[in-house]
């Protein structure tokens, strides 16, 4: 059977998947609350950069891919007019049933009638030619083939339509002891403390060193047919949006 990692552990591709769906069926209950501490708060100006970047506009229709505790679909819904008559549409998608039961409640609370479904990024269900906007931030790097996902994701994009990836990325080397420092040590303390689950935690930190870096992304994109591919740096490269079209 083939290989992959699993954090800096090589590990069948099935045992892959499913350790990934333990990640997040642990953190789930606590992730928007971690994903506060971890980033100081500064994941919710990446992901508001990430929703003008996109440029959504009335009645466009936009899937958000892994998008969990729908932070990003709640956003694209206002944005778009979901429940409008002149509306949009936004589908909310995650391989884990866990974060996605957190993300459509939150969608119920916020009265946005957004449907979810679950399923693997790698193979969507949906209609080729169907959406304006593709998004998926911080899930990239969980995925098994990253390259068949961002196909599937160029597949199932209308013609003009344009795919924004929000991911960790390397950072600038005067920060990369401090950044070493804080996500060796002080991420599992504080999946320990506050998730009760500091081996998770650990897991982010050591996925996030084996996810490609913004040029290794830019040409996978590439590969697999998007073009117009830009890569905007946030956070001295602790963050990265890749913007890309389908044309």
């Amino acid at each position: 059977m083939a290989k992959t990692h699993f954090g800096f552990q090589s590990v069948d591709e099935e045992e892959k998947a499913s350790r990934v769906r333990g990640v997040f069926s642990s953190v789930a209950p606590k992730y928007d609350i971690m994903n506060d501490l971890m980033s100081a708060g500064l994941h919710r100006l990446w992901k508001k950069f990430t929703i003008e970047i996109a440029a959504p506009k009335r009645g466009e229709r936009v899937l958000d891919v892994a998008g969990g505790t729908a932070d990003l679909a709640s956003a694209f819904a206002r944005r778009v007019g979901v429940g409008l008559k002149d509306g949009g549409e936004v589908w909310l998608t995650d391989i884990n049933n866990a974060m996605l039961t957190v993300g459509r409640d939150r969608l119920l609370d916020e009265g946005v009638m957004a449907p979810t479904a679950q399923c693997d990024a790698e193979k969507l269900p949906f209609p080729s030619n169907y959406f304006d906007i593709v998004t998926v931030a911080f899930g990239l790097r969980n995925m098994t083939h990253k390259d068949q996902a961002l196909a599937e994701m160029r597949r199932v994009l209308r013609p003009g339509g344009r795919l924004l990836v929000l991911e960790f990325s390397k950072v600038a080397a005067p920060l990369k002891p401090f950044y070493d420092l804080y996500s060796f040590k002080v991420l599992p303390w504080l999946g320990e403390k506050i998730a009760g689950d500091s081996e998770s935690y650990r897991y982010l930190a050591e996925s996030i060193r084996m996810h490609p870096d913004q040029e290794a992304l830019k040409a996978i994109m590439e590969g697999v047919g998007l073009e117009r591919v830009d890569v905007l740096n946030m956070t001295g490269g602790v963050v990265a949006l890749h913007r890309a079209y389908k044309l």
